[in-house]
């Protein structure tokens, strides 16, 4: 098998939703789902790529949408970080199983269950060849995981940021709702931020852009698109900084 240090990319910032933990079940963790997924990063370590993780965790409660029924928003935040922290824990599980090193590291103070977040710490841990998943969103109310994603990438020095969706990469209308969507290959940040494509929030797509990291979408829920995507073939879509 070739190795990561013969590709473009070396360390790669993972960006998961809460929801692809779910699998087919209506809200919660999915083991079975959650193995599938543990066994394709597994691949990407023995390919010698550095693996970080950031997980939502809209499988259990999202704090806007918590805010929208009543609650306090800064509370909802709150209770939604601690939801990242139970799905970061459950991959971390899911990978150890299987013999991956693993360190899920909070940016909310838990030392009980896991690491603080410190970032020589972590890319230290990367470097050993540990997958790293960074739990609790920024630590901070109002900011998405979208946004603890690039933040988190830029931190460490990504290589790349991929995010998983439901769809295989970035289209000009909903291809769920629109048949004659059509799919972007390659697109420029500028792109992406004037059509208004619903790809990240904005904040996350201008850290992106201002670091100069390639963004790349994918379907998670194509098996093996994760492995293809890194080997150089056209599964989803790819935002970078234009000529």
């Amino acid at each position: 098998m070739s190795k990561a240090k013969s590709r473009k990319y070396k360390r790669l910032l993972i960006k998961l939703s809460g929801e692809a933990l779910m699998g087919d079940l209506e809200y919660g963790i999915d083991p079975a789902y959650i193995r599938r997924i543990a066994d394709e990063l597994k691949t990407l370590v023995e390919m010698e790529f550095e693996v970080a993780i950031v997980i939502g965790g809209g499988n259990f409660f999202r704090g806007a949408g918590l805010a929208e029924a009543g609650m306090d928003r800064i509370t909802g935040d709150h209770i939604g970080m601690l939801a990242t922290v139970i799905n970061s824990l459950s991959l971390q599980d899911a990978l150890e199983k299987i013999g991956v090193f693993c360190r899920v590291m909070s940016a909310l103070k838990i030392n009980q269950v896991c690491e603080d977040y410190l970032r020589r710490r972590a890319i230290r841990h990367l470097q050993k060849g540990r997958v790293v998943i960074f739990a609790a969103g920024t630590g901070n109310p109002f900011f998405t995981t979208d946004t603890a994603a690039s933040l988190r990438a830029v931190e460490i020095s990504a290589d790349l940021m991929m995010k998983a969706t439901k769809v295989d990469g970035i289209y000009s209308d909903d291809p769920l709702k629109n048949a004659d969507a059509i799919r972007y290959e390659r697109l420029t940040y500028s792109q992406v931020l004037s059509e208004d494509l619903k790809v990240m929030g904005t904040t996350a797509i201008v850290m992106c852009r201002d670091h100069d990291i390639p963004l790349y979408i994918f379907n998670l829920n194509n098996e093996g698109d994760l492995i293809r995507a890194v080997n150089g073939e056209n599964v989803g879509s790819i935002v970078e900084r234009g000529e």
